[in-house]
């Protein structure tokens, strides 16, 4: 109980007993007054014990709750303990070579795939598509020329040379991957990447994703792209399992890559045997592709789910959200523009937001934050995750080996 609970208890069984010391020998003037200050005090008396033995009753239910999860955190880990000696024992029943042989030959069904893609894709231009607004693996980063490497200061590509560049790029694996820390707030310690693709092309200058997204968009390769922006994540994920580090990676995925039955067929089935990685590996989808996904879409989302895995959404433009589709397709994550968090005009609706979603479980994390400034106002705001340049610019990838 809070203080304030205690103060009111305490005052109402002081006034009863009061009340009964004073009104007593009002109704019976021949008794003596002190036996109606006797009995006020046995009333107050009553009281404070009836106040004890509530306070204990709330302070065992409370210790009850707390005892139940760690309980249940306890049966947790030692499903997880078992789980581990099982993996550990199947380790020991083949070799490791085999175990490593079948994990690459997974990841070379999905990179034939990707590669088949290619030579579908090779037929006359498509129509010029309206401009979109998806966020592509790398589009959310806020881009300044002080922040690029000296080989992405290039003289400007027309749209035939980028897309030639994306599918030179494509054939020849250069598609560098990028890093960029998500942090706990206010401590800043890491607590996810997202992960980010570059094109780079031959003479190895790089294309940002706001040149080459449009355009891969239109030509139908940006399925291709996520496709192995995903190879890549498990890789990573798999690097960080044998160096012990515990971290996981956020990974765009779009409506046209899950749409892409074959790639998923091919993914689902190299998950579900590399069950351990699953955990570490967060899907991005924008706002716009959720609101706008059929039958199909929320499908694979719902067996994406199934199989342990959990989503963020991203690019998000509006705050009217169906809280209860999010929670039914496993969206533990929503980032939000740090303009949209700090507009006066939108100062209620976060804070509800902030409330509503800290109550089902899905984390809000505030992207862009470049300036000390900038963070003290989210902080202010009491937000738990943060995300931009201040805390790190997206960098390069080891490729793992």
């Amino acid at each position: 109980m809070t203080l304030l609970t205690h103060i009111v208890y305490a005052l109402a069984y002081l006034v009863a007993g009061v009340s009964v010391g004073a009104t007593l020998p009002l109704m019976r003037p021949e008794a003596d007054p002190m036996v109606g200050w006797l009995a006020g005090a046995l009333v107050v008396l009553a009281g404070a014990l009836l106040h004890e033995i509530v306070t204990r009753l709330e302070r065992e239910r409370k210790a009850a709750q707390r005892f139940h999860r760690m309980s249940d955190r306890a049966e947790s880990l030692v499903q997880e303990l078992e789980t581990l000696r099982a993996a550990l024992a199947d380790d020991r029943a083949h070799s490791p070579g085999t175990a490593r042989y079948d994990a690459v030959m997974q990841e070379v069904r999905l990179l034939q795939s990707l590669v088949s893609k290619l030579t579908e894709r090779r037929g006359a231009p498509r129509p010029p598509a309206a401009a979109s607004d998806r966020r592509g693996p790398g589009s959310g980063e806020t881009v300044t020329a002080a922040a690029l490497p000296s080989t992405a200061l290039h003289p400007p590509m027309n749209d035939a040379s980028v897309l030639e560049a994306v599918r030179d790029a494509l054939k020849a694996d250069r598609i560098d991957i990028y890093l960029q820390p998500i942090v706990s707030l206010p401590q800043r310690k890491h607590r996810f990447y997202e992960v980010f693709s570059r094109v780079r092309a031959a003479d190895g200058h790089q294309v940002m994703p706001d040149r080459y997204l449009e355009i891969a968009e239109r030509e139908g390769l940006i399925a291709t792209i996520d496709n192995l922006l995903l190879v890549r994540c498990v890789q990573l994920i798999r690097e960080t399992e044998r160096r012990q580090h515990s971290i996981g990676f956020f990974s765009n995925i779009s409506a046209a890559t899950l749409a892409d039955a074959d790639f998923m067929r091919h993914f689902l089935h190299m998950m579900t045997s590399n069950q351990a990685l699953v955990p570490k590996l967060v899907f991005e989808l924008s706002q716009a592709d959720l609101r706008a996904g059929g039958a199909v879409t929320l499908g694979i989302l719902s067996q994406l789910g199934r199989l342990g895995f959990r989503f963020s959404m991203d690019q998000v433009t509006t705050l009217d959200f169906d809280v209860d589709q999010l929670l039914r397709h496993e969206f533990r994550y929503v980032k939000l523009d740090r303009a949209l968090v700090l507009d006066p005009a939108q100062a209620a609706r976060v804070k509800e937001l902030r409330r509503r979603f800290a109550n089902e479980g899905i984390d809000l994390i505030v992207e862009k934050i470049e300036t000390e400034n900038q963070l003290i106002e989210i902080l202010d705001t009491g937000f738990d995750f943060g995300q931009g340049y201040l805390f790190g610019e997206p960098r390069l990838s080891r490729k793992p080996g």
